[in-house]
């Protein structure tokens, strides 16, 4: 990407858009629409042909980033500024694993497993003519097993929500447009990760489960669109600030 200029009074603001595709069959979709000014991220790491291995250290993973969409559902052809930009792919290699206090662990993500990972995590290298990310396992924010985001598995101490829909009227009965609606920051949970690693090695579970309605922090998480069109976050347990029944 070459470099941005900007005086210190501009300020441009990205428009909203969707995107992740882990695999040829799965429907899900990252928002940036809570983006506040312009994010402007390094062009990727060229690795030379001549080097054929990259193993990551410590807690670190080797993504291979899923291709964007080329086409939308109806068939038309996209350019590629208008490409929705991946989220997800596959681990191709793993680190050794980290030291918590006295106690070695391993990675818990294996090669050949697809995975989701936040939006803005990780170096993208570009290795064997195909890209990739580089990150810490911490930046995973789970495992896809099946092609629906409803069935994804959380890591460590993130938690699968599903959304709940925003209001179609205000109190008075008025129809709200779709601009006008407030995004909602409840939702039903789904899924819960096993929880963070205390210093013992161990996991400390989580406070909420699946099941709970809970009232999370607005501008949390990485947004998801399921395959029913349904829409889903996968936050961190310190965004959760409520359970509500």
């Amino acid at each position: 990407m070459a470099a941005a200029q900007m005086t210190a009074s501009s300020r441009v603001f990205l428009p909203p858009f969707e995107g992740l595709k882990p695999s040829s069959t799965v429907k899900l979709s990252s928002s940036f629409g809570r983006t506040r000014g312009l994010l402007v991220k390094a062009a990727a790491t060229t690795v030379a042909p001549k080097y054929t291995t990259l193993k990551p250290l410590g807690d670190r993973v080797l993504v291979k980033i899923s291709a964007a969409e080329e086409k939308t559902s109806g068939g038309i052809l996209l350019p590629s500024t208008a490409q929705s930009k991946p989220q997800g792919g596959e681990i191709v290699a793993v680190g050794e694993g980290r030291t918590v206090g006295q106690t070695k662990v391993d990675v818990s993500v294996k090669t050949g497993t697809q995975v989701v990972y936040s939006k803005y995590a990780g170096t993208e290298v570009e290795f064997n003519g195909s890209n990739h990310l580089l990150l810490k396992e911490d930046d995973i924010v789970g495992i896809l097993e099946t092609d629906d985001v409803k069935d994804l598995k959380p890591l460590n101490d993130r938690i699968l929500i599903k959304v709940m829909e925003a209001e179609e009227t205000t109190a008075g009965g008025l129809l709200l447009t779709q601009a006008s609606k407030e995004k909602p920051s409840t939702g039903t949970v789904i899924a819960v990760g096993p929880g963070p690693l205390g210093e013992d090695g161990s996991r400390k579970e989580l406070t909420v489960s699946a099941g709970n309605t809970v009232l999370y922090s607005k501008y949390a998480g990485n947004d998801f669109k399921g395959s029913d069109g349904s829409e889903y976050i996968v936050l961190r347990a310190s965004d959760i600030m409520a359970v509500i029944g």
